[in-house]
């Protein structure tokens, strides 16, 4: 790469780099930054340093999981999911949602996680980057303190608008081996077996992987 400042500052008159006996031209130092700094040579550790964060991976986006439910038996529980789920995207973020009412896996998951941490079991429950942020009123607290903002600083981005094409958005879809059936037939056995590909209502929940402007749910088997 040619060093365009060493022809500025030693070009002559006529723009030429040869010699003679005319002295080369020389601009007048400034009291400006490049006075003050000069052109600094970085010492042998910044030069490696600096091609060790070259050479680094970026950084993971930061996941967003938000344990909700879908049922409106206990209205307070509905509105404050609804809540949450709202004010996340506002900020377009990419939300891995999950709904304890449609898979009890996920129920199993968070109540798991609720009792390492010695809380009660209660939705919605927010987490970022693994870190548990918490229910409805502590999502609220943060987001009129501004300190939601920082929090979801490098999480996947996503257009709220954006629908799944494969689930409608629910991320649940029929099974797609027994048809929502729970059962299958196996001809070799003469026998019924309970289907290994859904869940407790014959679904197959969709694996959220974000990305920039959307996610791409592939089925988990």
């Amino acid at each position: 790469m040619e060093d365009g400042c060493s022809k500025v500052v030693s070009g002559g008159g006529n723009g030429s780099c040869g010699g003679g006996a005319k002295k080369p031209f020389h601009f007048a130092r400034s009291l400006t930054y490049h006075h003050h700094q000069g052109h600094r040579v970085l010492p042998p550790a910044a030069k490696w340093r600096r091609h060790q964060l070259a050479d680094e991976p970026r950084a993971r986006p930061k996941d967003v999981v938000l344990y909700t439910t879908s049922l409106r038996g206990v209205r307070r529980t509905f509105a404050d999911c609804s809540s949450v789920r709202a004010i996340l995207r506002g900020f377009r973020v990419a939300v891995d949602e999950r709904d304890v009412s449609m898979d009890a896996a996920f129920r199993r998951e968070l109540r798991s996680l609720l009792d390492a941490r010695g809380r009660a079991f209660s939705l919605p429950q927010l987490l970022v980057g693994g870190r548990l942020v918490g229910g409805a009123d502590e999502v609220k607290q943060l987001h009129e303190s501004g300190q939601l903002r920082r929090l979801l600083d490098g999480a996947a981005g996503q257009d709220p608008a954006y629908v799944c094409d494969g689930c409608g958005g629910v991320r649940f879809v029929p099974c797609t081996a027994c048809g929502g059936g729970r059962k299958l037939f196996v001809e070799e056995e003469d026998r019924v077996q309970r289907c290994g590909d859904c869940n407790e209502n014959g679904l197959m929940t969709l694996q959220f992987k974000t990305m920039r402007y959307g996610n791409d749910p592939t089925v988990l088997t």
